[in-house]
């Protein structure tokens, strides 16, 4: 079994002098592959010079994660592919213990590791934590992390389940599961990417897992800050995309109205914190989005008449936006287990 990790790169140079070295050294086994997305920060060159047995796929412009990992992966011969994220520091046996659970589970077609923090170790990091779960409004969350709340980790999500999605931060997936369903939509060019390849996975028949025996440590907001507006615009445009295309239920359309409607007082509160930039690439975001939604609707048609139903372990029944904001919720444990698709997930 062919195991190759590839680390999608753009104008980040100083996070693979910083943790390249250790994915070199922690990867036994494995191929390692270093995809460029058209920097001009010199990384090609550093790559060449200070890490020669790393094979370096140089891609002629910035095609974002989704466009760039679609291309860089046609190029890559294996039967597993690890997406790991520059700005991940890793720890000994992380791909074997990845690998092991995938072998225990043939009919998962991809999983993730605990994600921690690089920068406090003793907490969960923002992008994956213990294995992603949605709502049914198409906003993402976590085990270990909530919206902006992260948890501290005291052993409680050590173990493995199937989780809803797996983050893109650190993702072991099975080359020809990526393949049959298309790969990455490319024209998301970043953020939520991975939750609309899972889902369609799910759609496809496979399954979502995590392991705890696996951690790596992330620095998060890498390649895109968490407070960059251009975050905002493409978080908001790419949730509203993938709820629209793959949303089961027959008034999936009542569910996209709430949520535009949520997303409003999101805009709202943001003006009025002071970040009016951030206001704007809601509207900006929404407006994208009316613009493709005829495509949109066209493509849920064709999806749904050759794809089954998922199996929607994972999926939260409730508004995790009321729980948290209303409720006051911060902890997974918070959350109300009777509204979740498929066997309740462990506290």
């Amino acid at each position: 079994m062919r195991t190759a990790v590839v680390i999608l790169n753009w104008n980040g140079r100083h996070w693979l002098e910083r943790f390249l070295p250790g994915v070199v050294e922690r990867s036994s086994g494995a191929d390692i592959v270093v995809a460029d997305n058209g920097s001009t920060d010199g990384s090609v060159e550093w790559l060449m010079t200070h890490q020669p047995g790393v094979r370096c796929i140089r891609l002629e412009r910035n095609l974002g994660f989704a466009g760039g990992y679609n291309e860089a992966l046609r190029q890559v011969d294996a039967d597993r592919y690890v997406l790991l994220n520059s700005d991940v520091e890793v720890s000994p046996g992380w791909v074997d213990h990845l690998n092991a659970y995938l072998d225990k589970h043939p009919d998962m077609a991809a999983c993730q590791p605990k994600v921690l923090d690089q920068a406090h170790p003793d907490r969960f990091e923002h992008a994956g934590a213990a294995g992603g779960y949605i709502d049914r409004n198409g906003y993402p969350f976590c085990r270990g992390r909530i919206f902006e709340i992260t948890e501290q980790d005291h052993g409680q999500y050590n173990d493995e389940r199937e989780v809803f999605w797996a983050t893109g931060a650190c993702l072991l997936i099975r080359a020809e599961a990526f393949h049959a369903v298309g790969g990455f939509d490319a024209d998301l060019f970043a953020h939520m990417e991975e939750i609309d390849l899972c889902w369609r996975l799910r759609r496809a028949g496979w399954r979502i897992g995590y392991t705890s025996a696996a951690v790596v440590h992330h620095v998060g907001g890498g390649a895109l800050g968490y407070g960059s507006p251009r975050k905002t615009y493409l978080n908001f445009r790419n949730s509203l995309i993938v709820l629209t295309r793959n949303l089961h239920l027959r008034l999936w359309w009542a569910h996209v109205l709430r949520r535009l409607l949520l997303d409003g007082f999101a805009a709202v509160k943001f003006l009025l914190e002071g970040h009016g930039r951030h206001s704007w690439q809601v509207v900006r975001a929404h407006w994208h989005y009316f613009a493709r939604l005829p495509r949109l609707v066209r493509e849920r048609q064709v999806s749904f008449t050759h794809h089954r139903s998922p199996d929607l372990t994972g999926f939260y029944h409730r508004s995790i936006a009321y729980d948290r904001f209303i409720l006051g919720h911060k902890h997974f444990d918070q959350l109300d287990a009777s509204a979740f698709e498929g066997p309740t997930p462990s506290r």
